[in-house]
């Protein structure tokens, strides 16, 4: 399953061109990861309170256009794998039917004092309702 989120292009994600600085997509997979935790009932806020935070250990990008300010794009995310500590999470960026950008980051299951840690059961039977299904 993955999950949409609709996002509006500001002024202040673009260059001088007005099209989207690159370093910014990072930042929409942030968004677009952000709502599809939520949507499992695991908003960041929440496993936080468990102990549990989620650090990005590696990101990749491939671009394929540009979008541009004002411009109405699609933020989809979904789980690919959980093993052992490392969530990988893919993200694309369309516009309409045209994929921008896509990638992946993967994430690493530590607790408050930044030490590696095993994610709970709650945490992955949750994750495993995101797993794309082919």
């Amino acid at each position: 399953m993955f999950v949409d989120t609709l996002y509006r292009v500001p002024y202040a994600d673009t260059d001088q061109m007005g099209v989207v600085y690159y370093a910014n997509y990072l930042e929409y997979f942030e968004r677009s990861r952000t709502e599809m935790m939520r949507s499992i009932g695991f908003p960041y806020g929440e496993l936080e309170k468990q102990g549990i935070l989620l650090p990005v250990s590696e990101a990749h990008c491939n671009y394929h256009g540009s979008a541009r300010y004002d411009e109405l794009l699609t933020l989809r995310s979904w789980v690919e794998s959980f093993k052992g500590v490392r969530l990988k999470v893919c993200s694309e960026v369309r516009r309409g039917e045209e994929l921008l950008v896509d990638g992946y980051v993967i994430l690493v299951t530590v607790d408050q004092r930044h030490r590696v840690t095993r994610p709970s059961p709650a945490l992955l039977d949750a994750c495993k309702k995101l797993f794309l299904e082919e």
